[in-house]
């Protein structure tokens, strides 16, 4: 080992690290995320599983070994040379882990309650390039190494015991509350210098309010529930059945708008169901009860009424989502949504669609799609 760092250190590779040590977090930011991206892919697989996994066992490692190195462990060592280089290292996991997030988020949020997260954890992915200066600050290190933990609970332990309700929530927080408690109180014992930075009280005051906070948003329902996702939702004029493939006849929008399938505006002919179809991934063997909440808006009113929940339980595996939908007859025109949910009413995603009643004119670019 010791030979192979003498070597490092008279290599070109060395000289371009120390050269170009500015700009190495946006290198490791970048990289780092774009590798995510082409790389995770949905929960459940045994890749995505290990790479979460090597992530937060490194981060948690690399943290404790950052935090122990003001008090001079590791001299006579060959870490000692290199701890200049564990800022960047936790900044590393951090972006690893942040970019995972947002990548799996994604996938479940729309344009609703739920984006405010979103928007979070998307802040956290880019503010992690200009943390290298401040992750010294042990009081913003450990939060941010209890917000990545939580989430990261949140998402293995559904995955591994393939069940996810609030209890399920709860409890994952309280490991990860946990585990981040028994790191920083070991830290502090074994760390001289951390107790003159930190004050235990105060610190262990910040986690338990970020914790607060997280089970806020869980309970005000500005989560989305992952690792469940939608993968498809659109407003359909038919929907059929045939060898176990989903016929869905809708109106495709213009062809610039490509985040999304259907049309918003829905033409309604005479004696015509009006359906929503979805797609929901889910990780393997997870049963889950889902509801298609259908939402009329009152003009009168100005308010959106709830008219129906419909549901059916799926059952997780299908790369492409379990496939569902749901109908109404008798429609008024007007403004609708349809809010997909889960039964502890978490927002998976919304459809919104406007219905035009008007025997003279016909569907807009309609088409028959299989799923």
């Amino acid at each position: 080992m010791r030979r192979a760092l003498r070597r490092y250190k008279d290599s070109r590779l060395k000289k371009f690290v120390d050269t170009h040590k500015k700009y190495l977090p946006v290198i490791f930011f970048i990289g780092g995320f774009i590798f995510d991206t082409l790389t995770l892919n949905r929960i459940d697989r045994l890749y995505d599983l290990i790479v979460l996994c090597i992530h937060m066992t490194l981060l948690t490692l690399t943290i404790i070994i950052y935090n122990l190195a003001d008090d001079g462990k590791w001299r006579n060592t060959w870490i000692y040379d290199y701890e200049i280089y564990l800022p960047l290292a936790i900044q590393f996991f951090f972006g690893g882990l942040s970019s995972a997030y947002v990548i799996y988020f994604s996938r479940s949020v729309s344009l609703s309650k739920t984006f405010s997260f979103f928007i979070i954890l998307v802040a956290l992915l880019l503010a992690n390039e200009f943390l290298k200066k401040r992750i010294s600050n042990k009081y913003l290190q450990f939060s941010i190494y209890f917000f990545v933990c939580f989430i990261f609970f949140t998402f293995m332990i559904p995955v591994f015991i393939r069940e996810m309700n609030t209890d399920i929530f709860i409890i994952s927080g309280i490991i990860s509350l946990v585990v981040t408690l028994v790191l920083i109180i070991t830290i502090y014992i074994i760390s001289p210098s951390t107790r003159s930075e930190v004050g235990i009280l105060k610190l262990t005051g910040i986690i338990v309010c970020i914790y607060a906070v997280i089970n806020l948003f869980y309970f005000l329902r500005l989560i989305p529930p992952v690792p469940l996702a939608l993968s498809e939702g659109m407003v359909a004029h038919n929907i059929s059945i045939e060898d176990n493939k989903y016929i869905v006849s809708y109106e495709t929008d213009d062809s610039f708008i490509f985040w999304r399938k259907h049309r918003l505006t829905f033409i309604h002919q005479p004696e015509e169901n009006v359906y929503v179809f979805s797609a929901i991934f889910a990780p393997t063997d997870l049963e889950k009860s889902i509801f298609h909440r259908w939402k009329y808006f009152d003009e009168l009113k100005k308010d959106w009424e709830i008219v129906e929940d419909i549901g059916f339980d799926i059952t997780g595996g299908r790369d492409e989502g379990y496939r569902g939908f749901t109908y109404k007859s008798n429609v008024k025109e007007g403004i609708w949504k349809v809010e997909v949910i889960t039964e502890e009413e978490l927002v998976l995603g919304v459809i919104d669609f406007e219905i035009i009643i008007n025997p003279s004119m016909s569907p807009i670019g309609l088409i028959k799609e299989e799923f």
